[in-house]
């Protein structure tokens, strides 16, 4: 599945440094409809503790907080970089990952002073609706763009 367009979490933007990314813990989470996202630079959501009540649940093939992304890059283009990862994948288990709307990108751990920060957030695709269960067997895969998940100029 690809992913839909990537919006930054505007309180954390002024110290979004890319390079920072590539040395983190980058995790993405499945979360569900009755978030709301935040993304307003003064009183939006800053952390994870601000989603993670309405990730989507412990158990078949999800694990509470999300996978980590593996092969970070930071790649050049003009005027900045690109931040990417390798595909993140969940394979279905038990009666299946259930539906979920969002999808949420934090670092687990500290950085810029901050327990877990929050990066960006994106849906499933372009209604937005609800991305149906992912039933026993199946495998649900996030492609990363190939101009990456966000750029930073």
């Amino acid at each position: 599945m690809a992913a839909g367009t990537f919006t930054l979490y505007g309180k954390n933007k002024d110290d979004l440094n890319i390079n920072d990314l590539v040395g983190a813990t980058v995790k993405l989470a499945l979360v569900t409809s009755s978030y709301t996202p935040n993304v307003d630079s003064s009183t939006g959501h800053a952390l994870w503790s601000d989603v993670s009540g309405n990730e989507t649940a412990n158990g078949n093939g999800y694990t509470t907080g999300g996978v980590a992304l593996a092969s970070l890059a930071a790649t050049a283009v003009t005027g900045g970089f690109k931040f990417s990862s390798g595909n993140p994948q969940w394979t279905a288990s038990g009666s299946g990952i259930p539906a979920h709307r969002y999808y949420v990108m934090y670092v687990s751990g500290t950085l810029w002073s901050l327990t877990n920060p929050l990066i960006g957030y994106f849906v499933g695709d372009s209604t937005p609706a609800d991305i149906a269960a992912t039933t026993t067997g199946n495998t649900l895969t996030v492609t990363c763009p190939s101009g990456g998940w966000f750029d930073a100029t």
